[in-house]
């Protein structure tokens, strides 16, 4: 046998892996895919949420806030550029998804903070939380927790410290 013919069926089952891990969640017209949190050292208070919202509707809607156990809190942020100076805030009245609009939650933009951590957030976990939206309601998504540090989610971590992105 060949090494790669050894090694391309340990490539797609780490593939496949993580793509069931990274599935889509669909509350009325809108769909939510790869969210993601990093992981946190220990003590940390605060821990950042990432995913992508599509409105495949006729109509917007509105992320208005949330909940998880793992925190005591579940706040809608924004961080922006001024003068040089990166601020954060958090987003007083939600997060309109206009009809056919993606809205991308991602570091050094919008994010979902949870706030007062019971515990770390550790890499590898699944942390579910509800989201609450004006018109769709609410859906549980599952947060894969990435690395510390990570860019992105919904890759994989290579041996090597490589990351591998699937169709993301």
């Amino acid at each position: 046998m060949t090494r790669t013919t050894l090694i391309a069926p340990f490539i797609f089952a780490i593939c496949a892996g993580n793509a069931a891990q990274a599935e889509d969640f669909v509350v009325g017209s809108l769909k939510i895919s790869t969210p993601w949190v990093r992981a946190t050292p220990g003590g940390a208070a605060i821990g950042g949420g990432y995913m992508t919202i599509t409105n495949n509707g006729g109509s917007s809607d509105r992320l208005v806030g949330g909940s998880s156990d793992v925190s005591t809190r579940f706040e809608i942020h924004q961080m922006s550029m001024d003068n040089g100076v990166m601020k954060m805030r958090p987003v007083a009245n939600g997060i309109e998804i206009k009809p056919g609009q993606t809205v991308e939650f991602s570091p050094g933009g919008y994010h979902v903070m949870f706030a007062g951590l019971k515990k770390p957030v550790e890499q590898g976990q699944h942390i579910p939380a509800r989201l609450q939206f004006e018109k769709a309601g609410n859906v549980t998504v599952n947060f894969t927790v990435e690395p510390i540090g990570t860019q992105a989610g919904g890759g994989s971590v290579m041996p090597d410290g490589t990351r591998m992105q699937h169709g993301r």
